[in-house]
This record gives structure tokens, sequence and C-alpha cells, in this order.
């Protein structure tokens, strides 16, 4: 879209850093919000290099680099600890958290789970969801907080194509345990940042409750009774997993590894999506224009109808809202690698057990991948748009890409079209959410949009 089309105002961005900060400072700024320590420069640079205590640190903001990082030598570059150790305690050793071989034959095992044909069989569920947050929205009294709303129907999905829709999980209380937990544990410690080794316990992962103990114990006894009872009719999820097997080892599951794999699944898999569709539906509202493209869209295909998964690849549109949302506010928008050899990245040496940091929100807005980076702009995404693939990483990329993010993507589409079909969204003076991230990039404050039917 040329300059003179660009709207004078941009969608809330965070300021990034443009001074040299000490340490306690460094500190306080990552546990508020992790984009905050980004310096602006690595909206400008391809690499940023630096050192904070004993830690040397290399941010990448260039495609080829982001290549070798997430492909081509991806042994060398595994997650860093401090994202281990934060996450362990939540989803254990899982497919997110594992490195080498036990990483491998988890993902071979898992897998056909997410093929294109097993989310067909369960996309029904998606579109009921919709169904419901539209009945929801019916009732609104013209005004909601559509991050609430979201995240109500996400969990209402990965509960339903989990565990069968029988029951066994509440959505405020895994919410409530998700932020409780990220309160407690999931924040960055001082020792991080000191680069104190991760042996040395930090205080507020020793001390403070699990709070997702309870939801361990539902994963154990869901698994168990699945067990005794055998599966469904129609395979959900926890069928499924069960079911996956290691084509190479013939290895399957155990208990405690399905449960873990299950907690990554319904943490990651509801929490992403939501963020996704709630960004979404505060751009439309940012930008009616493409809002009413979007709808005339949406109300050509769907006739009425809630959007169902055949209906997906007939709204390009709608995919692409979906990918621009993801470009400006990516759920997983820092990812951290440790280096295991000496390697040279852009020119740069890095050396053994260096941090090599993949800032995807400022990948995503660096002036040297992307015109205007900080406008709201889908057909950046239209047909015959050309951009590295390296440099646009919602979901990671290599070997290592987000298992679920034929998933994400299918679900998203559904219930965004449907809703847009349907309601318009407005924007409410001085409530436009600000980006922050801990673990996932949250608005906070929410999302809270007029609501009318149309």
């Amino acid at each position: 879209m040329p300059d003179a089309q660009m709207p004078a105002e941009l969608p809330p961005r965070v300021e990034l850093v443009t001074r040299v900060m000490g340490l306690w400072e460094t500190f306080q700024l990552t546990r508020k919000n992790l984009l905050a320590i980004i310096p602006h420069v690595a909206v400008k640079q391809p690499i940023v290099s630096g050192k904070t205590g004993i830690i040397r640190w290399h941010m990448i903001m260039d495609p080829t680099a982001n290549r070798r990082i997430l492909k081509e030598k991806l042994d060398i570059y595994p997650k860093s600890d401090v994202t281990k150790n934060i996450l362990r305690p939540a989803i254990g050793d899982s497919m997110f958290i594992a490195e080498g071989a036990h990483w491998r034959w988890q993902r071979r095992a898992a897998a056909p789970v997410f093929s294109h044909r097993n989310i067909a069989s369960l996309a029904p569920i998606m579109s009921a969801s919709a169904e419901a947050v539209c009945e929801r929205l019916a009732t609104a009294d013209g005004q909601a907080d559509v991050f609430d709303e979201m995240v109500r129907a996400t969990f209402e999905v990965i509960s339903d194509v989990t565990f069968s829709g029988s029951g066994t999980m509440n959505s405020d209380a895994v919410h409530k345990a998700i932020d409780n937990y990220i309160d407690q544990t999931a924040r960055v410690s001082l020792f991080d940042i000191l680069g104190v080794p991760t042996w040395v316990p930090r205080f507020s992962r020793l001390f403070g409750p699990n709070s997702l103990t309870k939801m361990k114990d539902i994963a154990d006894e869901s698994i168990a009774r699945r067990r005794e009872s055998g599966a469904k009719e129609i395979p959900d999820l926890l069928d499924l997993l069960m079911d996956g097997q290691d084509p190479k080892s013939e290895r399957q599951m155990n208990a405690s590894e399905l449960r873990d794999n299950l907690l990554t699944f319904i943490v990651a898999g509801h929490e992403t999506t939501a963020l996704t569709l709630s960004w979404a539906l505060y751009l439309c509202a940012f930008d009616p224009a493409v809002q009413e493209k979007l709808r005339a869209e949406a109300q050509s295909v769907l006739k009425g109808e809630v959007a169902t998964a055949d209906h997906v690849g007939q709204m390009p549109y709608c995919e692409q809202v979906i990918k621009e949302t993801l470009r400006l506010y990516p759920p997983a928008a820092f990812l951290s690698r440790t280096a295991q050899a000496e390697d040279v990245l852009f020119g740069r040496k890095i050396k053994p057990k260096d941090t090599v940091m993949l800032p995807v929100y400022a990948l995503h807005r660096n002036e040297l991948l992307w015109e205007n980076p900080d406008a709201f702009d889908p057909d950046r995404f239209g047909e015959g748009a050309s951009y590295d693939r390296f440099s646009w990483l919602p979901f990671g990329d290599g070997p290592r890409v987000c298992i679920g993010s034929h998933f994400a993507m299918v679900e998203a589409q559904i219930i965004l079209s449907t809703l847009i079909s349907r309601f318009k969204f407005e924007r409410i003076k001085g409530k436009d959410p600000k980006p922050v991230l801990v673990v996932t990039l949250r608005p906070d404050g929410g999302v809270p949009l007029k609501v009318t039917p149309v």
C-alpha cells in the first residue's frame, strides 16, 4: 500500500530502548515487559550484539541467519536454559522443551495427530465454538472484552478436541492457573540476567506454589480413565496422542509424557489462538476499511452460516488479516537459544554459551524487511506477495516449527470470519490495548470493543 494511503495513526506498539541500561533497570523492565529491553536499532539492523553481566548476547533480525539457527544448525542452537527452566515446571520434558533424540521421537509420534485429515475431523468443534461466542456477543449489551471472549472460545475448542466435551476442565480456572504461574514462576529472574548458572535455584520458582498442579492431576486422571474406557468413536486429541507411535523406534508415550504434551497443547493451543483473534478483532476495529472488506468476503462465502473447514480455503483475505495480525502481534514474540559451538551469524562470531535471541517482534517490524513495518496492511500477504519465509516467524520454522500451526490457522479463520460476518467491532476511546510480553504477547487491559450486530 503506498504511503499516501496509510492511516496517520498506527496501532499500539512498544517503545523500544534508545539508551544503554544498567543491570537493575534491565531486570525490572524484563519482568514487566520483555519487549521493552529490545534496542530500537533492532528494527533498523540485521544483528545487534552486547553483553549483560557475564552473558554475551546477539539479537538476530536477518532471515538467512534465522534459517541457519532454526533449520541448518538446529542442534547447536537449542532452546536457552532460561526458557527451559521457566517452562519445565509447567509442561515437563514435552516436545516443546526436549532436545535431540528425545525431541525427535516425540515429534515423529505426534506429527500424525495434526494431519490435515485429523484437523478437518475436529473442525466442527471450532464451528460450534464460533456459534457459541456469537450467541454470547448478541447479548453483550453493545460492548465486550473480546480478549475474555476469545479465551473462552478457544478453550472450548481445545477442551472438546482433547477430552471430547467431558467437561473435566474449567476455562476460567485454567486461565487463572496460567496467569498465576506467570506471576509466580515464569518471569525472568535477576540470576538469569546476571548469568548465574542454571543449577542455582531461582527463589521465585523454588518457593512459589505450583498453580498448575490441579491441571496436571486432571490430565493424569483423564489419561487413566481413557485407558480403561477405550477410544471415542471419533478419536479426539487424547486418543490420537495415545495411539501415536514413533515409526522409527515404535516407541509410544508413557503416562507422564502424554500428560506433559497434553498440557502443552492445552496451555499453548488456546492461549496463542485467543491472542491472535483478540488482536485481529482490535485491528479490524482500528481499520474499518479492512473490516468492511473482510465482512464482504465472509458474508459472500458463508451466507449467514457459521464457517466450517470447507469455507477456509474460499476466504483468502481472512487468511491475510490473520497473517498480518501475527506479524504485528506474534504471540511468541521472543525466542532464545544458547549456542553450543562456535559459529558465524551475519559475519558476527558466535561463541559457545552465547545467548542468541530471535526477537520476533523486532524481526516483524524491521525496516530492512518490511515497508511501513508498524502499519496494519493485510495486502502484504495478498496474491503475489513476496517475502523471505524466515522473516515471518509467528510459528517458528524449520524442524521445530509449531506442530499445531495448521490447527491454529484453521481455528482462527473459522472464528474470525464467523464473527465479522455477523458483528461490527469499534474501538472505545482511551481503551486501546497495550502489547506486553512475559511469556506470550498479551493485550494489557484486555480488548474492550463496541459490538453491534450487522
